[in-house]
């Protein structure tokens, strides 16, 4: 039986989404015959309560040479990170001669404006294609998976580091006991480590199932988070919600009586104790509404194809994956997936295995609706597509309810 990868207690699943491919799985039609699965089932761990993954694939099927996702594509991304990194050296670099560790650093999105800057900077990313593309644009960068003996060969070469850095990576890694005993050998005594993931309180509340994936093999919580630090003699000394990823939370940590402790931090215990994120009830409760959200979404993108309606899916996300293969969505519904990215550009989609083609191929001939998968950024695409709302295309979204915009 599997047991809890943070406090070691047997666990019991709560719901399966069924067989499915890797997120970022996106392949070629001679692929098609040798293609991974594996159940994704979730469970909520009664003793310390981490949310988790029953299975995840091994690392490197899913962190290779091929990953397809590059954080710079995104303009409101890039600002969101510019602001990270101006908030990290405004208030948390103390030194004369500050130095900087980001794990999952992708593309130097972040790193950029501390080399800018001209702050001793390292991007620890195990993806050998998009490390190179930081090492191109002069972003300091090793491309391997960071753990204790990492940490002590990083403080051989530049010293112990001002800040540790993570950004949408931490829920990604299920050793975190040995990422965190390679930050207590990495940091300074008064060092920080700041670090932001979607959080669990925004899943359950929202019904965003799609942040379940393989890569995603925890969605953290304030109190399951100062467990897992608590047992290191660290603890969370403030909070910072985000509205990236439909909901995520940015949490700054320290050893243990080093930093004040916000009163964010204490407020925010007290909404999740009323949310419930503690109780097997949330959590059966949080099945029954996936249930409901997907045979709305199917009810709904039937009923338009049954009017001889086009539907074309916006963006070939990582969370479209959860979407696409736990309601059954196929070309009988979408006619294709418009993506940006070139890499994913010519490839079908993981599992269901429908086309991903150019932006351009949305734009020239538009379709009657969009499927929104990557509903996290409409802010940013909804100004971008003016010309396909004036012309009459509407948007279909799942989160946090069905409805078309």
């Amino acid at each position: 039986m599997k047991k809890c990868l943070i406090c070691g207690l047997e666990l019991h699943p709560f719901m399966s989404f069924g067989q499915m491919p890797l997120a970022n799985g996106f392949l070629t039609p001679d692929q098609f015959a040798d293609e991974y699965f594996f159940e994704l089932s979730v469970a909520s761990c009664p003793h310390c309560g981490m949310f988790q993954l029953m299975e995840q694939p091994d690392r490197e099927k899913m962190f290779n040479k091929y990953y397809p996702f590059y954080s710079g594509t995104s303009k409101g991304m890039a600002v969101h990170f510019q602001e990270f990194a101006e908030h990290v050296k405004k208030d948390y670099l103390f030194s004369n001669d500050p130095f900087v560790v980001e794990i999952g650093s992708n593309d130097g999105i972040m790193l950029r404006h501390f080399a800018g800057a001209d702050i001793r900077h390292l991007g620890i990313e195990p993806s050998a294609n998009v490390a190179q593309v930081a090492k191109d644009n002069g972003i300091n960068t090793i491309s391997t998976f960071f753990d204790e003996d990492c940490a002590r060969e990083i403080v051989k070469k530049y010293g112990q580091a001002d800040a540790f850095l993570a950004a949408n990576v931490m829920c990604h890694i299920p050793y975190l006991h040995s990422i965190i005993k390679g930050m207590g050998i990495l940091l300074k005594p008064k060092g920080v480590v700041m670090f932001e993931d979607p959080y669990l309180g925004d899943v359950i509340e929202n019904t965003s199932y799609d942040q379940i994936y393989d890569e995603h093999v925890f969605l953290f919580s304030l109190s399951s988070i100062g467990y897992l630090f608590g047992q290191h003699d660290m603890e969370i000394i403030d909070i910072e919600p985000q509205e990236t990823h439909g909901g995520s939370m940015r949490y700054v940590i320290a050893r243990k009586g080093i930093h004040p402790v916000s009163d964010r931090v204490y407020m925010q215990l007290e909404k999740e104790n009323r949310l419930g994120l503690h109780k097997p009830e949330t959590y059966d409760m949080f099945r029954k509404n996936c249930e409901h959200s997907r045979d709305s979404l199917m009810a709904l993108l039937s009923d338009i194809r049954s009017q001889g309606k086009s539907i074309v899916g916006y963006a070939a996300t990582s969370k479209s994956t959860t979407t696409i293969n736990y309601c059954g969505i196929t070309t009988d519904h979408i006619e294709f997936i418009s993506d940006t990215t070139p890499i994913k550009q010519g490839k079908y989609s993981p599992g269901a295995h429908i086309p991903v083609r150019p932006y351009e191929e949305f734009s020239k001939n538009y379709p009657d609706y969009g499927l929104l998968f990557a509903y996290n950024h409409a802010k940013e695409i909804m100004a971008k597509e003016q010309k396909f709302m004036k012309q009459g295309g509407k948007w279909i979204t799942y989160v946090p309810e069905v409805k078309i915009l």
